[in-house]
């Protein structure tokens, strides 16, 4: 049982298959997060370990340190709009990513791109909690090496790995369901209480290497060193970079309501999001440079990964990061890997599944993913996967931000979204324009998608160009025929009274 059903009881009329307490509007009594709650809330989510090597990853495509550093800056700016403009749906309504979505695709029609995001979603958590396993494996093994060493040859059949690696993923794996026992309000307590200590982390790191080399000046002038020189010119790196920068967010643009949907007023979701995302973002790509620069000084070669890192570092300095490691990685995961999918199973059947059901969902299908085995065999393909998938959920928020601003003017009729036959239920629960509109919004971007992953070699130069900027193409694409759409099919839609 929900632990919200215990207060809220099902309002008359509404559907089961659409409803449940933890889909009900928020009560005052829980609109506590305030700007500092969304601030330190972001602060959590981008202090990771592929945010961290985001800007490095860029100097390697052929920009400067400053350059890489400015398109992660751009990138999360731009982001900050999408994220006020979702996010207000959820203040002003109170209601999840999911119930949000009714409005636009149809009661039913809203699985659709609810599931494409929890799939997404679920991709993400088994990887990030591989990565937060792998710390603790890291740190048992320096604890403990006589206790560990036994078993490292004894390789479990099926899973691939020895009983400590295993244990170690299992670990931070049942951190994870705790949060998600736990409830929401939970994981605003965890991300108040980690994001001063990971921005204290972050800055001991600069600090740490500012002592041990003397200034930033020389790293930085060592970090050109890593520069790939560009085979395309700056705007289209820098063009690519920004796309980049964005899609790793686009997640978090649609189902931010989930969050939201607590805020104590519109305003404190606006300015904690505006302080939360670009400068801690930018901050953190200007420590990966350093860092990364200060391994090739100290240890003659580059090492990108902060885990690998710690590995060639000695004593408690190695356990220190990764305890920062391992507390970036749950941060980032609980927040952007396990609650909207939570939410999205939920809607799948909310009369039978809970938030915290659709939690339990999302963490056993991270396991039986095997994400040990997608990290060892597809490491470039999820660079892939970041612009990929942005132009899969680009489309969705241009649906979403268009069907809210552009064609219902803020007014959506809030207790319809819970009605089987109600407004929202279109054609059987489709609202075909909402997805004509999300298949055209993808649609530019699949030839240079199967050019990406080798499926198509003599893809046109125009095409991949396209695909490079695939979150900001579907975006807009999708933003601009969805009321073109709507306005065709006036008959299948009724106008909702003002709330």
């Amino acid at each position: 049982m929900s632990a919200r059903s215990e207060v809220i009881s099902r309002p008359t009329g509404c559907d089961d298959s659409l409803w449940n307490p933890d889909f009900a509007p928020t009560s005052p009594e829980e609109r506590t997060w305030t700007w500092l709650s969304f601030a330190w809330l972001w602060v959590g989510l981008v202090v990771n370990i592929a945010a961290y090597m985001t800007a490095s990853s860029l100097m390697a495509q052929g920009l400067t340190w400053w350059q890489a550093i400015l398109a992660v800056l751009v990138g999360n700016s731009i982001l900050v709009a999408p994220l006020v403009l979702i996010g207000r749906m959820g203040v002003l309504y109170r209601v999840p990513f999911p119930v949000l979505l009714r409005s636009s695709f149809g009661t039913i029609g809203a699985r659709l791109p609810a599931m494409l995001r929890a799939v997404v979603a679920c991709g993400w958590f088994g990887i990030q909690t591989w990565i937060g396993g792998s710390a603790i494996y890291a740190i048992a093994k320096i604890l403990f090496p006589a206790a560990v060493e036994p078993f490292s040859t004894m390789i479990m059949p099926v899973v691939g790995l020895d009983p400590i690696a295993f244990g170690s993923f299992l670990a931070f794996w049942g951190v994870h369901v705790f949060f998600i026992a736990k409830g929401v309000e939970s994981i605003r307590w965890l991300e108040t209480l980690a994001g001063p200590l990971l921005l204290t982390g972050g800055l001991a790191a600069l600090a740490w290497v500012y002592v041990s080399f003397g200034s930033f000046g020389k790293i930085l002038e060592t970090s050109q060193q890593f520069i790939k020189p560009g085979e395309h010119s700056f705007w289209m790196i820098f063009g690519t970079a920004v796309t980049a920068v964005v899609g790793g967010w686009a997640t978090l643009a649609l189902n931010i309501p989930d969050f939201t949907r607590f805020a104590r007023s519109g305003r404190d979701q606006v300015i904690g999001q505006a302080l939360g995302l670009p400068l801690p973002a930018m901050l953190l790509a200007f420590i990966g440079v350093v860092v990364t620069s200060a391994s090739y000084l100290a240890l003659g070669k580059v090492i990108w990964n902060p885990v690998t890192l710690a590995g060639e570092l000695e004593g408690w300095l190695t356990v220190v990061l990764l305890s920062f490691l391992i507390i970036a990685t749950i941060t980032t995961n609980i927040a952007a890997n396990v609650v909207s999918p939570s939410n999205d199973f939920s809607n799948l059947a909310p009369g039978r599944i809970s938030f915290r059901m659709g939690g339990y969902i999302t963490v056993v299908i991270g396991v039986l993913m095997f994400p040990w085995k997608l990290m060892a065999s597809a490491n470039a393909y999820i660079f892939v996967w970041l612009i990929a998938y942005g132009a899969l959920l680009g489309p969705i928020a241009g649906v979403m931000i268009s069907d809210f601003y552009l064609v219902r003017r803020g007014r959506i009729a809030a207790d319809d979204l819970f009605l089987k036959d109600g407004c929202y239920r279109y054609r059987n629960g489709w609202n075909l324009s909402g997805v004509a509109a999300l298949v055209i919004g993808v649609a530019p971007c699949l030839p240079g998608f199967l050019h990406a992953v080798g499926l198509w070699s003599d893809c046109p130069d125009y095409l991949t160009t396209i695909y490079d900027y695939s979150w900001f193409v579907g975006f807009f694409v999708a933003f601009v025929v969805y009321p073109l759409l709507m306005g065709v099919s006036r008959s299948q839609r009724r106008h909702p009274v003002a709330p």
